[in-house]
């Protein structure tokens, strides 16, 4: 098949969908990109606030996503300029009674080492706590052969209230979208090994200075149409059959389909066609951002902080980001994700920025903060999968050669994110073209 030029369509413009596509083409495939919605990016992507072109969710990548950044670099994007890196850290504001643990670009594990000997917030019986959690997952592979939810995990290894409340917690959140009583420890472990486990670079946090679209979706599908490709924004696809000469989208024919949407809509489109039964059976979890614009000369100490997360507080914020640090053009203003966040959207959007204001003046001594001249609330109710203990997800591979599926809820050792998405995308095209898998190789090999 990869010596013949194929038509093929890929369903679905999100990162998933745009990397099959990029990865067809480069193979010499000619594909034809379908997308519902007038904007590239899926659950990842630019959307227009009050006449502002933002996103519609603050993201963060790490180091270690090896495939995203191949990825960025085939279609032209350079990820030293494109991408904020900064070491591991996980900083609240002073005046809050949180911790500062930032890892020093030392060759690994001495930058664990070292950022753990310099933490501040941190007791003795805490330190010692992490280091034996580090040394035991290092000791493990940071492989866990059963399954249990990340709080079970936390407890095994002693670790203490408070760094369960400040860092572990606040991490598995990030990482998972799911709470840690509820999270799978072995995706987390996963997550771990292939950052905080491997080369210190994998282990850097890496901030968008571009919105989503343009990061990568905007570039795959200027790639894709160079290669003699086409992209349909705007255009939802209804329903994909089977005949004798391949399959039928639409009515239009193309000899094999790449399934790159949202579960929901995957099922809907493959009933009839494949077993559906895990794809319905995902569930999933909300993540909401909320902008806030101020004057121009506000502005934070650092690019970004963690939050105090006590909801029963009022305090809904989890991380804030500077956005002028990241663009000049977006000077004065700040982000603030609520990973999990169904009872945060259920209090209402002016409710819940009205608190994010009030967390932001107190935990930040900024008290200009709590009056924001323009706020915006967006919310994806179904950013991710629940990532839970022994999840089960959907293989690319159908029962059909000719038709896979392709999303950040496919089956992988990581969870909900945007590597998992670009992987996923890349593992479906190669099925089609009978190539061998990304998934075989070990992430910080070749490495937000």
């Amino acid at each position: 098949m990869a010596d013949e030029r194929q038509r093929i369509a890929v369903i679905g413009g999100g990162w998933a969908g745009c990397a099959a596509a990029v990865e067809l083409a480069r193979n010499g495939c000619q594909v034809t990109l379908f997308e519902a919605a007038r904007t590239l990016g899926g659950r990842a992507r630019q959307v227009e606030l009050d006449e502002q072109m933002l996103d519609n969710g603050q993201h963060i990548l790490l180091g270690a996503y090896s495939e995203t950044l191949r990825m960025l670099r085939q279609v032209g994007i350079d990820p030293n300029a494109a991408l904020l890196r900064l070491p591991l850290q996980m900083r609240y504001p002073p005046a809050t009674d949180g911790i500062e643990f930032i890892a020093p670009r030392l060759p690994a594990p001495l930058h664990l080492v070292l950022a753990l000997w310099r933490a501040r917030g941190l007791e003795k019986t805490d330190k010692l706590a992490l280091a034996r959690f580090f040394s035991a997952a290092r000791w493990m592979g940071w492989q866990l052969n059963a399954d249990c939810s990340v709080n079970e995990l936390l407890l095994r290894f002693d670790q203490t209230p408070r760094l369960i409340q400040l860092l572990w917690r606040p991490l598995c959140i990030a990482a998972l979208n799911t709470p840690p009583e509820r999270a799978s420890a072995r995706i987390f472990l996963r997550v771990l090994g292939d950052s905080l486990g491997a080369r210190r670079a994998a282990s850097d946090m890496l901030l968008p200075r571009l919105d989503l679209t343009s990061l990568f979706p905007q570039r795959a599908a200027a790639f894709i149409e160079n290669r003699g490709g086409i992209v349909l924004r705007g255009v939802r696809v209804r329903k994909i059959e089977q005949d004798t000469d391949g399959w039928q989208v639409d009515g239009i024919p193309f000899g094999a389909v790449v399934v790159a949407t949202q579960a929901s809509h995957a099922a809907t489109l493959l009933a009839g066609l494949c077993d559906t039964t895990i794809l319905n059976a995902l569930t999933h979890e909300a993540i909401t951002t909320c902008y806030l614009r101020y004057e121009a000369g506000v502005r934070l100490r650092q690019p970004f902080f963690a939050l105090t997360d006590e909801p029963a507080s009022g305090k809904w914020g989890q991380y804030v980001f500077d956005r002028g640090q990241l663009d000049e053009a977006q000077r004065g203003l700040l982000a603030v994700v609520v990973s999990v966040s169904d009872a945060a959207i259920a209090i209402g959007q002016q409710a819940l920025s009205a608190a994010i204001a009030a967390q932001l003046a107190d935990e930040l001594q900024q008290p200009e903060l709590a009056a924001p001249e323009w706020t915006k609330v967006v919310s994806e109710r179904r950013a991710t999968f629940a990532c839970t203990p022994s999840q089960a997800r959907p293989e690319n591979a159908t029962d059909i050669n000719t038709l896979v599926i392709a999303g950040d809820y496919t089956s992988s050792d990581y969870p909900g994110t945007l590597e998992a998405a670009v992987r996923s995308g890349i593992n479906a095209a190669r099925l089609l073209l009978n190539l061998p898998s990304p998934r075989k190789y070990r992430v910080h090999e070749s490495c937000v």
